[in-house]
């Protein structure tokens, strides 16, 4: 009975280290598959790929302009202490909806810069705690909410586009929907 038992444990191990050896393989299979398919199809793997990095790069140097545009507005904005001063002339009006005004923030940098929102979200985790209301709220939030600014100063100016239109408004609204309903769900679930 202890020999069965044994070689059933023993057969579990292997299967699970095979599998483990698999999800660390993901990557190269997938690779590999590409380039069988393409040979298949007839197409010049390699050729492709060059053509596809020197793209990349094209796009990397229009974009770029843009992209240090923002972070630098991101870095005055954060350092002139206009942040602070914005949160506290909000802090009635968010606690109103539910939102605890030491996410306001978050709140504010997640739509300019995802990197910025990153190190703010790190400042809340460590100042409140992770399993905190805060903590749990600002992961949410973090996890729902999207850099709209960014998003449209980096890739509509690379395609060019002056006018975005309904863009900016269609998504500050998803935006504060998600907001919303991060608070109502976090206070819901924990």
């Amino acid at each position: 009975m202890i020999g069965n038992d044994f070689n059933n444990i023993l057969g579990y191990l292997k299967t699970l280290l095979s599998f483990n050896y698999f999800i660390k393989s993901i990557i190269a299979i997938i690779i590999l598959a590409v380039i069988v398919y393409g040979k298949v199809k007839g197409v010049k793997v390699y050729d492709c790929f060059v053509e596809g990095a020197k793209d990349g790069l094209s796009i990397c140097l229009r974009i770029f302009p843009y992209l240090l545009a923002m972070l630098v507005a991101i870095a005055v904005f954060r350092e002139s202490k206009a942040l602070d001063y914005f949160t506290t002339l909000v802090k009635p009006v968010v606690q109103l909806i539910g939102l605890p005004p030491e996410l306001v923030p978050l709140v504010l940098v997640k739509p300019l810069s995802g990197s910025g929102a990153l190190g703010v979200l790190s400042d809340i985790l460590i100042k409140y705690g992770a399993d905190s209301y805060i903590g749990r709220l600002s992961s949410v939030i973090m996890g729902t909410t999207e850099t709209i600014f960014y998003t449209l100063t980096v890739y509509f100016g690379a395609v060019h586009i002056k006018k975005i239109r309904h863009t900016l408004w269609a998504a500050v609204l998803a935006d504060m929907t998600a907001i919303i309903m991060a608070i109502l769900l976090t206070r819901m679930m924990f």
